[in-house]
């Protein structure tokens, strides 16, 4: 089972996550941002990765600081839990319309960190969710997880676009860390 727990505890969060690549998308997942949970259950079911995630933060300041928190463990969890990446199929694509947005990911689990990010919210909340904190989830997440990931969408409603991203990423994450081989995916013998 490639699984990871990994816990991050700062002055302005503490957060506890747990992850198994090789799950069926059950979750239990709190941040106290109820639209990002709902953003971290649509990436997991999809994904089909079984995902705990225990969050708090200073959520009265504002979202900041635990959804990149979020995102930095998270990005550590799914690190530790592909291990040194035997037999992954490495890259993945997808693209994911919801009504009419659609969304498309890339991803290369090649242990180097790199974002392309491509999306505009028209509004700067979304429930209670700051729209620009999309964008750096998910640059906490790359950065942390050594992988290069490439998002776009398109679209006019905002909550639309980030589910539509958040789903193709998970879709994507899940085709890359596939087991379909047994050696490392690389002419350099590593990832």
């Amino acid at each position: 089972m490639r699984e990871a727990k990994v816990s991050r505890k700062t002055n302005e969060t503490d957060i506890e996550i747990k992850i198994n690549l090789d799950g069926s998308g059950n979750t239990d997942i709190n941040t106290g941002i109820a639209f990002f949970d709902h953003m971290l259950n649509s990436f997991s079911k999809h994904g089909f990765f079984d995902l705990t995630i225990k969050a708090l933060g200073d959520i009265t300041v504002d979202d900041h600081h635990t959804v990149e928190d979020v995102g930095i463990t998270l990005g550590s969890a799914i690190k530790k839990a592909l291990g040194d990446k035997s037999g992954i199929e490495r890259f993945a694509d997808v693209r994911i319309p919801m009504d009419e947005a659609l969304a498309a990911a890339a991803v290369d689990i090649s242990g180097r960190s790199f974002l392309v990010f491509n999306a505009s919210f028209t509004n700067p909340k979304i429930g209670g969710f700051n729209s620009q904190n999309t964008r750096h989830f998910f640059e906490s997440l790359t950065n942390n997880a050594g992988i290069n990931v490439h998002l776009e969408v398109t679209g006019e409603n905002d909550h639309h676009k980030a589910e539509a991203l958040f789903k193709a990423f998970g879709i994507a994450l899940k085709r890359a860390v596939k087991i379909t081989g047994t050696g490392v995916p690389s002419t350099k013998g590593m990832l």
